[in-house]
């Protein structure tokens, strides 16, 4: 005999999460049938429209592996309402999006609104009129399983939820995925910090802070649309297999407008060709080259040596030397920008003229100024005095000219710094130029030099800690209006140039007043191997907290010694692919042909970072350069010393295995066949 409905809790919740993907779709078909042939008045309208219904009718798909919902809230009484004595609270889904029934009843509240808060700050300590919070468990997009917390319940103990373990335990295949369901207390008041606001997050490996930086984006969209609607988001990550990685988060939020990028991609004036020395890039990082860069802009505005006659018809108008010339350091002492400075030089000068015809009895307006302006005697005067600089001929100068540099980079750059960043081999010009990362950076900063670059509403910058402070101010450039999220770990900083410490990369980034927030408990790194890579952090990072796994499941973790070489490593991804999820196979830059060819052989299929895994292939070889950010179910990490050994310095290469030690989210298995760093006994 069945259970009836009502008498059946997983049943009642089964016929609910019918009921709310039945609304969704009566939602979604009436975004599709909307008739706008008479609301639009001219072509560009409907284009507009079209495109905002077409956004909408994405944002209300219903993702049939993604759970509607996943929690539920009874309150002891109605928010924000008067309660009658005696009544119950009201009862709140919540999910990744909202949905209301035909009458606009909600029957699934968004993660993000105010009443959906205490489903992730409620405790027993503090319930926020929280009677009941339940949490859902999936299968796929089964509902098949719930587990209740009675929050007001004081003779009920507080106890560790185990859907919750296993959501943050749950084997993963293919792109990061959000994590709603699983936002902590402390993670909350991250995500939930106010848009003015800039906030830095130091997070060691597996304590969610990428996965806050957007999941703040999507907060932060909701709470502020219309805004950021007009001023822009974007979402900074240090690559592209990193960026591909974590593309679907905000999708699955329902966000669709938010722009993703690489440093690289901000700055990119020129063609990259070409790459830097070590020194080199860290002098051309360096926040002195802006310094640098302004003298050399500057010093092509030159004083005026003689004054300028402007001829209107049968009357001639004079203004002297002296006159331009404190024209001219007027403007500069105004420290506007250079181009800006330049556009208002002639109307300054036409001023000047107007004010001797009003002396001379005329009544000059405004078109007798513009026209003043455009008089080719002035024009001539702008050209000499303030002459127009392109960015890029002004950096190449820098970089192949000796005595320009050393004229300006005296007193902020050594002799030997000089020598240093000067190319061997001078281009010929812009186009044929072989082009750094750094130099872009510095055409970046000449390019604000002249013309003030857009400012954006709110940036989060991802894996920061591998920033120069050449690129925090190029970043900074572009939320100097705005706020900014900062997300990184100092521990795992694996550039040359990596940063010291967030106060002075907050200070690049012209945000000294950012909050600094530290995440020390970790989600995603079983315990073992967190503790095994934390070995490395008195070496790499004295000063920070270790990594505290929170996860109650240890992990799997071994350390082989090797005698047949790749044969082992092999051995080791076969064993790993037995199991559920995805498995990562890390090595050396300069191991990975050796590996791959090894596979091959072996017959196993595999991909590269940033490609999709499937049920099929779920094994992916990553040079150890492009690890950080990615995780996987279970890693082999092959030879740590050749991980070590790859890098220019040895903290750096520590930092760099630090990284790839921290990429598995259940197993770790590291094989060497050379020995250990010492670092780890």
């Amino acid at each position: 005999m069945s259970t009836p409905v009502d008498d059946d809790p997983l049943a009642k919740e089964r016929a609910h999460l019918a009921a709310s993907r039945s609304a969704l779709r009566a939602m979604r078909e009436d975004v599709e049938s909307l008739d706008i042939t008479d609301v639009t008045a001219n072509w560009v309208n409907a284009a507009v429209l079209e495109s905002q219904i077409e956004e909408r009718i994405k944002a209300l798909a219903d993702l049939s592996e993604t759970p509607l919902f996943f929690g539920r809230l009874d309150y002891l009484h109605s928010p924000g309402a008067e309660q009658a004595e005696g009544a119950e609270g009201e009862r709140f889904y919540v999910g990744r999006r909202h949905v209301h029934d035909a009458d606009g009843d909600p029957m699934v509240i968004d993660w993000r609104a105010p009443v959906s808060q205490p489903f992730y700050q409620a405790s027993k300590k503090n319930p926020l009129d929280i009677a009941l919070r339940r949490r859902f468990g999936y299968t796929g997009g089964d509902l098949t399983a719930y587990e209740d917390e009675h929050l007001s319940d004081p003779d009920e103990a507080a106890t560790t939820s185990k859907l919750l373990q296993q959501e943050i335990e749950r084997p993963r295949v293919g792109p990061m995925r959000d994590i709603v369901a699983t936002i902590q207390p402390e993670q909350d008041e991250i995500v939930r910090a106010g848009l003015s606001g800039s906030v830095c997050v130091q997070g060691g490996p597996g304590t969610g802070k990428t996965a806050v930086g957007l999941h703040r984006v999507a907060y932060l969209l909701y709470a502020h649309r219309e805004r950021l609607a007009r001023t822009g988001t974007l979402v900074i990550g240090p690559n592209r297999s990193f960026l591909h990685y974590i593309e679907q988060v905000l999708p699955a939020l329902g966000e669709l407008t938010v722009r993703q990028a690489t440093v690289d991609d901000l700055v990119a004036h020129v063609e990259v060709r070409g790459t830097d020395e070590a020194t080199a890039a860290v002098i051309k990082g360096d926040a002195r080259m802006a310094r640098v860069l302004r003298r050399a802009l500057y010093a092509h505005v030159v004083m005026p040596t003689e004054g300028v006659v402007v001829v209107r018809g049968s009357r001639r108008w004079r203004v002297a030397a002296y006159e331009l010339e404190e024209i001219v350091r007027e403007l500069l002492a105004r420290d506007i920008r250079y181009g800006a400075a330049r556009e208002a030089l002639p109307q300054r000068i036409a001023h000047a003229v107007l004010v001797q015809m009003e002396r001379a009895g005329e009544a000059p307006d405004d078109r007798v100024q513009n026209a003043v302006a455009r008089n080719a005697a002035v024009k001539a005067v702008v050209k000499t005095v303030w002459p127009q600089v392109d960015p890029a001929k002004l950096v190449l100068r820098l970089l192949t000219d000796a005595d320009f540099l050393a004229e300006h980079a005296e007193g902020l750059l050594s002799e030997e710094e000089q020598k240093a960043v000067l190319w061997v081999k001078p281009a010929r010009s812009v186009k044929s130029a072989r082009w750094s990362p750094a130099d872009a950076v510095l055409i970046d900063e000449a390019t604000d030099l002249i013309e003030r670059t857009h400012s954006l509403g709110h940036v989060v910058l991802d894996e920061a800690q591998d920033l120069s402070p050449m690129q925090y101010r190029a970043v900074g450039r572009r939320c100097s209006t705005g706020s900014v999220t900062v997300l990184g770990d100092l521990a795992q900083g694996t550039t040359p140039w990596a940063t010291r410490s967030w106060k002075e990369a907050l200070a690049h980034l012209g945000k000294e007043g950012a909050v600094i927030e530290e995440l020390t408990a970790g989600f995603r790194v079983p315990t073992d191997v967190i503790a095994y890579a934390s070995r490395l952090l008195p070496h790499i990072a004295p000063g920070l907290t270790p990594v505290a796994s929170i996860r109650e499941n240890p992990g799997f973790f071994e350390v082989r010694e090797t005698a047949d070489g790749t044969a082992d490593v092999v051995a080791a991804c076969r064993e790993l692919l037995e199991r559920e999820g995805s498995v990562g196979l890390i090595a050396a830059d300069a191991r990975v042909p050796e590996v791959a060819a090894a596979l091959g052989a072996a017959g196993i299929g595999f991909i590269g970072p940033g490609e999709e895994t499937t049920r099929a292939t779920r094994l992916t070889l990553v040079p150890a350069s492009l690890a950080k950010g990615l995780e996987y179910d279970y890693v082999v990490l092959d030879e740590p010393r050749a991980v070590v050994d790859g890098e220019p310095d040895e903290r750096t290469g520590l930092r760099r295995l630090y990284v790839c030690l921290t990429r598995a989210v259940s197993g770790l298995i590291v094989t060497h066949g050379s020995g250990l760093p010492p670092q780890l006994a």
